[in-house]
């Protein structure tokens, strides 16, 4: 289906000035079963947007990350284009006052995410890519370079919490990098290395809400990503992923024998 892509990133923006951040860091937490922390803002930016994008395509259906999980298999398993929405990715920084969150959205159709967008409301930078035509931050062209740095020159974001604990031990022993943060939201840091802001990335466990408008991104600007299992990041299923990823072909393939020799 054609994307009107202004118009969606209008409709993205509009939601996170009118509903998200007259919430920020004023807004009580919740607790889900998994321990993760839900608030008011999760769930009125994903009704906010349930609305309003189904007003210009009524025909396809979302999938929001503040839904139960029989709601998001069937909706999974109907076949049907859908958007796939992480309301807020990065809610504990949001809720804790930290400037580091984002609205992620993406639109799977025939099995493959066609189009993205990736929120910044703190400093007003929207990503953006449409399969087969590029990556976008604040409409212009995300375009990521080859570095030429070694593995051990590189900034890497890493989430040490969801990985297996002996290559999470072997990393943090080994330093294969000359830095590393892990910042807490996954859609933001896969933007943040697609404009060239670290250069590798790896984290264990991450939903496809997290991930799937992100990893188009990335792929559109010229990163590369794969799972730890060396299959595509993107999966239309509810069983988390891991993803390795790097800003160029190099890192990549270094980061991918470092990660191999690892898991030893």
């Amino acid at each position: 289906m054609d994307i009107d892509r202004q118009q969606l990133q209008n409709i993205v923006r509009e939601v996170a000035q009118s509903t998200l951040l007259p919430l920020y860091n004023n807004v009580p937490r919740e607790y889900k079963k998994d321990g993760s922390i839900i608030t008011r803002a999760d769930k009125a930016v994903q009704q906010a947007l349930t609305q309003r994008l189904a007003k210009i395509c009524p025909e396809v259906l979302l999938l929001g990350e503040e839904m139960t999980a029989q709601q998001q298999q069937t909706l999974l398993d109907s076949g049907k284009p859908l958007w796939c929405l992480d309301p807020v990715d990065g809610t504990s920084n949001f809720a804790a006052g930290l400037p580091f969150f984002s609205v992620s959205l993406a639109l799977i159709e025939a099995g493959e995410v066609k189009a993205g967008i990736v929120l910044d409301p703190v400093r007003n930078e929207l990503f953006a890519a449409v399969r087969g035509q590029g990556a976008w931050l604040n409409d212009e062209p995300l375009i990521a370079g080859e570095t030429g740095l070694h593995l051990k020159r590189s900034i890497a974001f890493i989430d040490f919490k969801r990985l297996p604990d002996s290559l999470a031990t072997r990393i943090v022993s080994d330093k294969p990098y000359a830095s590393q943060r892990n910042l807490g939201s996954i859609a933001l840091e896969l933007c943040w290395l697609a404009a060239g802001r670290g250069h590798i990335y790896l984290h264990g466990s991450q939903h496809i809400w997290d991930y799937a408008a992100a990893d188009l991104i990335l792929s559109e600007a010229g990163g590369y990503a794969a799972t730890l299992q060396g299959d595509q990041p993107f999966s239309r299923t509810l069983q988390p992923r891991s993803t390795y990823a790097a800003i160029d072909h190099n890192l990549f393939e270094q980061w991918q024998r470092y990660l191999a020799e690892a898991a030893k």
